[in-house]
């Protein structure tokens, strides 16, 4: 999560979603950074709400506005499952190395307790306030990522050059028709979110 106190920006860090990338151009800029720790870096709209807002109060001024990026909720998964694939989590219960993907699916859906490779939540839970809704100011999908950044620099004022980081290795992640099938109508919820995110101009 990065916080720009003038423009009134907080960009909040959906894991999976290019954040490692907009983390490395923009945090000099940002004037609190939570950074490094996954549970510090990712913080969700919920705990920003409850930790984070009540301590920016003080400041005045107009409401911050916060933003945030989604992905289409498939490649999302496919992007985990490649991530908990490199070579230094082998070994690890997170480690997906020596799971498929239609596994990894599978255990994913699975409604009791799940693997730890497969103990992921949704992006749409990331992204709801306290009513379950929705509630992010800025949302744009990761696929338009250029919208993103004109965005930004326009709040900003100033050019934003990203570098690819944290790339995942390759990793077979196809499924047989009906499993995508049930996982395309399990995360349903997510896939209209998505689509109704902002997209390129």
């Amino acid at each position: 999560m990065l916080i720009f106190l003038q423009p009134r920006i907080v960009l909040l860090s959906v894991p999976k979603t290019g954040t490692t990338a907009l983390e490395q151009a923009l945090a000099p800029r940002a004037e609190i950074a939570f950074r490094t720790r996954p549970e510090i870096k990712h913080l969700n709209l919920r705990q920003y709400q409850n930790r984070i807002r009540p301590l920016l109060a003080p400041l005045g001024g107009p409401e911050f506005e916060t933003v945030a990026v989604i992905r289409e909720p498939l490649d999302w998964l496919r992007s985990w499952y490649r991530f908990r694939a490199r070579d230094e989590l082998i070994g690890h219960p997170n480690s997906t190395a020596r799971v498929s993907f239609a596994r990894f699916v599978d255990d994913y859906l699975h409604p009791g307790d799940r693997p730890a490779y497969a103990r992921l939540g949704r992006q749409s839970e990331f992204l709801a306030g306290h009513d379950g809704k929705i509630a992010v100011d800025h949302l744009f999908r990761y696929e338009a990522m250029p919208a993103l950044i004109d965005f930004l620099s326009q709040r900003l004022g100033t050019a934003i050059r990203l570098q690819r980081s944290n790339v995942s290795p390759p990793a077979a992640t196809d499924l047989p028709p009906e499993a995508e099938a049930r996982l395309r109508d399990a995360l349903a919820t997510d896939q209209a979110i998505w689509q109704a995110a902002r997209q390129a101009p």
